[in-house]
């Protein structure tokens, strides 16, 4: 990933809004979540959703998908990977009592999650 990719990635991520949208998404798997369903559990209004996920979108964080008369959104987890991975590249010049953690938290992330993402 690119510098300006990923400050574009987390100048996105630096809502609260967008972010609450993007765990939302993140928790729901590869199925993903409806627009209308987004908006009602995090009590947005729609243009105001509309113009989040569209900011996700254009980062390259979230995609989404037609089924029927609903729009799916799903996150786009090879790119939040790619993030988490630009963020601790060469963590910590390699020191193992400052990088053992963060990879620990790492791993029991995507273990816990293997199923669903």
């Amino acid at each position: 990933m690119e510098l300006k990719n990923a400050a574009a990635a987390l100048s996105a991520l630096g809502h609260t809004g967008r972010l609450s949208i993007f765990r939302l998404l993140v928790q729901a798997g590869r199925e993903g979540v409806a627009a209308g369903e987004i908006a009602r559990r995090l009590a947005v209004p729609p243009n105001t959703l509309s113009s989040n996920l569209n900011i996700l979108s254009n980062v390259g964080l979230i995609d989404s998908r037609r089924e029927g008369r609903s729009i799916i959104y799903t996150a786009r987890y090879e790119n939040m990977t790619a993030l988490l991975e630009y963020l601790m590249e060469d963590c910590c010049n390699g020191a193992p009592e400052i990088c053992a953690p963060l990879a620990d938290v790492a791993l029991k992330s995507r273990c816990g999650k293997e199923g669903r993402a």
